[in-house]
């Protein structure tokens, strides 16, 4: 839905002024009042779902599909004024090029839903439903979208919520606006990492800097007298902020270099508190006559200096202009890597300390049991009997278990129990290769595979003969012929093991050779001792005589 010229009442509809407009869809259906629209809704799951549809009627109008599109997000900590600020870039977008574009003292503060309060109002990312088409001083009309996000780290939401939702508006907008109070402290540059670090993970690998324009937007300064109000202040205070020293400690210098890494053009603005009577009366509506005069001397040229023309930055993707048709293609793609499960999941610090001290228990107490197996059975240590292997394994494995116990681990019990899953499975996983490495030893074991195959070579050839001999020929070449076989695959082990090549044959002739004597040979081998034990019991051997043993002593 484009705009061309409109005016607001205070109730936040819109009137014509001077001609009519052109409200065209794909669907050709008008709509009658201009509100922000829900285009990413967090479920009450924690996932996250885009309202295609929604996205479809405002960018892909007929008016403004095919326009170069400038997407402006104001994202921050939740409770901080971003939706109020929104709602001063309305004014100024409906009031393009007018002086008093602020109205008048006594209007209400109308457009995107803010209030008062402790409680978040704005969920997942919402965009005002009407583009404005706007002409930059070199000819181009552009599209321009303004985008409010939901704020980060509030009490419903997770982490992966916040790094979510900010990380998208980061990869879609061309203007993000970092909305921070009172200061920047290193927590707030840290989230920035992370976030931008989340939202970096699920775009394409580029060499250009992923994102745009970064502004940081201080609100509440309270130091003018140090840095003043301002874009200038806000530079030499950024500057400040965001230098890297050599006295630094490395994790500072990586956060700084990360930021510069990511952004384009990276800008700061200090604004003053908005006064008393907005931040304590719950029935502040946003009348310009209870706002702070400090305040909006500033507003009035921290809006101009976001939203004139000469500023607006054209949404850019690895170098190429992108338009609102394209940009509702990208909105699409990267949802739908949000929505799986290709990105790690962000964690808050606690957690992550507690995963690394407990991995870090893991390793040590897995390492414990190797340099102890070793000794046992690893390197050229003798063959060792399974049942010895099987009792020290149990006794070394207890004795990693009671390592990782004893270490002093963060998150408590029951986050410490799925590592101590973990390590019982590596543990057991690790028992299976020395037991491996054990048997290859045992020469019988080693020698199983040529001796079953000569043990096929010498029946058939038994077989063959005595076929032969009585004129069964076909059984005869059929033994024959299996001989031969056996024969060239017995002469094609002993080439791969002393040569080493074509291993993967070798092992497919082992597993064979295994299958035939656990299958076949080894049950004929049974059966023979068994009739072998039925012989001796229906024929016993005879003692001998006592004056057989003539030099024994008589009593």
């Amino acid at each position: 839905m484009a705009r061309n010229r409109k005016e607001r009442n205070s109730w936040g509809s819109f009137t014509e002024k001077g001609g009519a407009y052109d409200w065209s869809s794909e669907e050709e259906e008008p709509v009658a009042r201009a509100e922000p629209v829900q285009v990413l809704v967090v479920k009450d799951d924690h996932s996250f779902e885009l309202d295609e549809a929604a996205l479809s009627r405002i960018l892909l109008s007929e008016a403004v599909r095919d326009r170069e599109v400038v997407a402006i997000s104001v994202a921050g900590a939740f409770r901080k004024g971003k939706s109020f600020l929104m709602d001063f870039m309305l004014r100024y977008m409906y009031n393009l090029g007018s002086e008093e574009w602020l109205g008048v003292p006594d209007e209400p503060l109308t457009g995107f839903s803010w209030r008062g309060g402790s409680e978040r109002e704005t969920t997942g990312i919402q965009i005002w439903n009407e583009v404005f088409l706007v002409d930059k001083p070199d000819g181009r009309k552009v599209a321009v979208l303004l985008m409010d996000t939901q704020g980060t780290f509030d009490s419903q939401s997770t982490l992966r919520d916040s790094a979510t939702v900010f990380a998208l508006s980061t990869m879609i907008s061309s203007m993000q606006v970092y909305n921070i109070s009172q200061n920047v402290q290193e927590d707030d540059l840290q989230h920035l990492q992370l976030f931008t670090e989340y939202g970096r993970l699920a775009m394409e690998e580029t060499f250009l800097k992923p994102f745009q324009s970064m502004i940081f937007l201080v609100r509440d300064w309270s130091f003018p007298y140090e840095f003043p109000y301002g874009q200038d202040g806000g530079m030499r205070f950024l500057e400040k902020r965001l230098k890297i020293s050599e006295n630094q400690h490395e994790e500072l210098q990586n956060v700084r270099k990360h930021i510069h890494s990511c952004f384009t053009n990276i800008s700061c603005f200090l604004l003053p508190h908005p006064g008393l009577k907005v931040a304590t009366n719950p029935n502040f509506d946003g009348r310009l006559k209870e706002i702070d005069g400090e305040f909006i001397r500033n507003l009035k040229v921290l809006v101009p200096w976001l939203l004139s023309p000469q500023n607006l930055d054209v949404k850019e993707i690895n170098g190429n202009n992108i338009t609102c048709r394209g940009l509702v293609e990208y909105f699409k793609a990267y949802i739908k890597i949000y929505q799986g499960e290709e990105l790690p999941h962000p964690k808050s610090m606690l957690q992550a300390t507690a995963e690394a001290n407990n991995l870090a228990a893991v390793a040590a107490a897995k390492d414990l049991y190797n340099k102890k197996m070793e000794e046992v059975c690893g390197g050229d240590r003798p063959f060792l009997a399974p049942a010895a292997l099987q009792a020290r394994h149990g006794e070394l494995r207890e004795e990693a278990l009671r390592l990782f116990r004893g270490v002093k681990k963060m998150g408590g019990e029951e986050f410490s129990r799925r590592y101590l899953q973990q390590l019982e499975g590596e543990i057991d996983e690790v028992f299976l290769q020395y037991i491996k490495h054990n048997d290859s030893k045992n020469i019988f074991h080693a020698a199983r595979t040529p001796a079953t195959l000569f043990v096929v070579i010498f029946i058939m050839y038994v077989v063959a003969g005595v076929t032969g001999f009585v004129g069964v020929d076909v059984i005869a070449s059929l033994c024959n012929m299996i001989l031969g076989l056996t024969l060239i695959t017995l002469c094609t082990w002993a080439y791969i093991r002393y040569s080493g090549e074509y291993r993967e044959l070798g092992a497919v002739i082992d597993q064979v050779a295994g299958a035939l004597w656990d299958q076949a040979l080894y049950k004929l081998y049974n059966a023979a001792a068994g009739h072998r034990h039925l012989y001796h019991h229906a024929f016993p051997t005879p003692e001998p005589e006592p004056h057989a043993h003539p030099d024994r002593k008589q009593n």
